[in-house]
C-alpha cells in the first residue's frame, strides 16, 4: 500500500480488508481480533495512528500519529512471529508513512494457510464480518479446520475400498462421453483398470475420494461420507416464502456425482434459452448461451464442494432465478474474482475428471463464463461466500407463464420415459435395470426413479428375486 492509496482510503469507507487502530502510546487489545480475523478471512492492512470517529452514519479519520515508533513497531511483529500469543507465527509486511508531520504505521496481515489463527485458545477464533470483528462459531472453526485438507481431501485413498466400488453404468458412462468429446485424449485406449490409474480414480489399488465420490456406488460413498448428498429443488414462486407449496420437485438420490450432473444439468437445460446445437451434448465448442453459464456454475459448485461439511450443496430453481448454494468458501477475496485467474481447486481431481470431458474451463473457477451471463441476458449474477459456504445465484430473463411451460415439458419428458420403460417391459418381462438404462439411453439411477414411481402409481410390480424374478404390469 502506498501513501496516496491510504489517504484515498481514509477518504471512504473503512473497507472489509482495511482497519485503524489509534496506538498513540501502546497496541490496542483488540489489534490481536482483526489480526486473527484477517488471517482467517482474506487478509488485509491495520494501520496504527489513526482514530476513527462515526459522524452523520460516516467514518471520519484523525491523524494522531504514533508515539515511540520503534518500540511498537518491533512490539507488535515480535509477538505475530513468536509462539507466544496465536496458535501459529504469522507473517507481516510494515510499512510507515509520515501524514501532516505525524507518522503511522501500517501492517498487512495475510490470509493464513493454516486456518483457523486464534488468541491462545480456539474459542478465541475471529473472523471478518463486513468491516468488523466477529468471534466465530464453533461450526466456522471446524469448516476453517477443514480447509487445512484443501486441495489434498479429494486425492486421499479411501481404505477398504475397491474397482469393484465403482459404479460401472456411471464409469462406462463417462468413458463413452470422453470418446465422443475429447477424442485425441491417450487415455481412451486404456483398459478400465489402467484408465482408472492414470485419471487418479485409483491409487494403490484403493479408490481415492474424489474417484468415490465421482463414479463409486452410493453404498461405498456412505460407508465414506453419511451425509453424502446433493440437492436439487424447483420452487414455484419467487422466494419459499412465496411459494404455493414447499417444491414442484425435487431430485431422488443419484448415485454419485456423475449421475447428478447428468440429471441436474437436464432439469437446468429446459429452465434457460438452449438454441439447438450438432452436438450430441447440447453445447457447441464456442457456445455463449445460457445454458454453457449455468453448466458453468454446476460445474463449479459439484467440484469445488466441501463434501463433509454439514451443509449440502443445492441447487434452488425459483420462477425468477437460479441459485447454487455451496458447501465451502471461495478460497480467494471475490473483490479480485472476474480480475485474475484464480485457480485453487478444492477437489483438484473432481475437477480434473470434468476437465478431461470438456466439460469445464481450463482456467480457475469459470468465473469469466458465469459472468457472461449479464451480457448475454441483460440480468444480474451475483457471488457471494463466507467461511462455511459459496452462492451463485442468476436473475431469470423469463416469466411466471413460461415457467409452467418449461416445467411442463421436463414432466412430459418424464412421462415418455416411462411409456418407454413400459413398452420394454412388455416385450420381455425378464429385461433386466441395465438392459433398460442401455435401451433408453439413460443412467441406471433414472431407470431407478422411473421404476420406482411406476411401482408407487400402482402400474408395475415385480415377483421373485432380482436375478430370477420378472416384472409384472398391473
Amino acid at each position: 500500500m502506498t501513501k496516496d492509496e491510504l489517504l484515498s482510503r481514509l477518504n471512504g469507507e473503512e473497507w472489509n480488508d482495511f482497519e485503524v487502530k489509534e496506538a498513540k502510546s501502546e497496541i490496542p487489545k483488540n489489534a490481536w481480533e482483526t489480526v486473527s480475523a484477517f488471517s482467517n478471512s482474506y487478509g488485509g492492512w491495520i494501520v496504527f495512528g489513526i482514530k476513527e470517529k462515526r459522524a452523520g452514519g460516516k467514518s471520519v479519520y484523525e491523524i494522531q500519529g504514533v508515539d515511540h515508533v520503534e518500540k511498537i513497531e518491533q512490539d507488535f511483529v515480535n509477538v505475530l512471529r513468536s509462539n507466544g500469543k496465536f496458535n501459529q507465527r504469522i507473517s507481516v509486511q510494515a510499512e510507515r508513512f509520515v501524514i501532516n508531520g505525524k507518522t503511522v504505521l501500517a501492517f498487512y496481515i495475510p490470509m493464513s494457510e493454516f486456518k483457523p489463527i486464534y488468541i491462545s485458545v480456539p474459542t478465541n477464533t475471529y473472523i471478518r464480518v463486513g468491516s468488523g470483528d466477529q468471534r466465530a462459531t464453533e461450526y466456522e472453526v471446524r469448516a476453517m479446520q477443514r480447509d487445512q485438507a484443501f486441495g489434498k481431501k479429494s486425492n486421499e485413498a479411501v481404505f477398504g475400498t475397491s474397482f469393484e466400488d465403482i459404479n460401472q453404468n456411471s464409469f462406462q458412462d463417462f468413458r463413452a462421453y470422453l470418446r465422443a468429446f475429447n477424442p485425441i485424449l491417450p487415455y481412451n485406449t486404456l483398459s478400465d483398470s489402467d484408465f482408472a490409474v492414470k485419471t487418479g480414480i485409483i491409487i494403490n489399488g484403493l479408490l481415492t475420494v474424489g474417484g468415490l465420490f465421482m463414479f463409486g456406488k452410493i453404498e461405498a460413498i456412505l460407508r465414506c461420507n453419511p451425509d453424502f448428498l446433493i440437492d436439487y429443488m424447483e420452487i414455484p414462486g419467487a422466494t419459499i416464502q412465496e411459494a404455493e407449496r414447499r417444491y414442484s420437485f425435487r431430485l431422488q438420490e443419484q448415485e454419485n456425482i456423475w449421475e447428478y450432473y447428468k440429471v441436474i444439468l437436464q432439469r437446468l437445460r429446459t429452465r434457460v434459452d438452449n438454441p439447438y446445437s450438432p452436438r450430441a451434448d447440447g453445447i457447441a465448442p464456442d457456445d455463449n448461451t445460457q445454458l454453457y453459464c449455468i453448466r458453468e456454475a454446476l460445474v463449479n459448485m459439484l467440484a469445488h464442494a466441501d463434501y463433509f461439511s454439514e451443509i449440502h450443496s443445492t441447487v434452488r430453481a425459483y420462477d425468477n432465478s437460479l441459485q447454487f448454494q455451496n458447501a465451502g468458501s471461495f478460497p480467494v477475496n471475490l473483490d479480485i474474482v472476474g480480475r485474475t485467474i484464480v485457480s485453487q481447486p478444492r477437489n483438484p481431481n473432481l475437477l480434473r475428471f470434468f476437465k478431461l470431458a470438456k466439460i469445464s474451463e481450463n482456467g480457475g473457477y469459470g468465473i469469466d463464463k458465469i459472468l457472461t451471463w449479464k451480457n448475454i441476458t441483460n440480468c444480474e449474477v451475483y457471488i457471494s461466500s463466507d467461511i462455511t459456504k459459496s452462492e451463485v445465484v442468476f436473475e431469470l430473463p423469463i416469466n411466471v407463464n413460461q415457467r409452467q411451460s418449461t416445467s411442463n415439458d421436463v414432466d412430459n419428458a418424464e412421462k415418455s420415459l416411462s411409456k418407454r420403460v413400459l413398452t420394454l417391459i412388455e416385450a420381455n418381462k425378464r429385461i433386466s435395470i441395465a438392459e433398460l438404462a442401455n435401451s433408453t439411453n439413460q443412467s441406471k439411477s433414472s431407470i431407478d426413479r422411473v421404476i420406482a414411481e411406476l411401482k408407487r402409481t400402482g402400474k408395475l410390480s415385480r415377483s421373485g428375486t432380482a436375478r430370477s424374478g420378472q416384472w409384472i404390469l398391473l
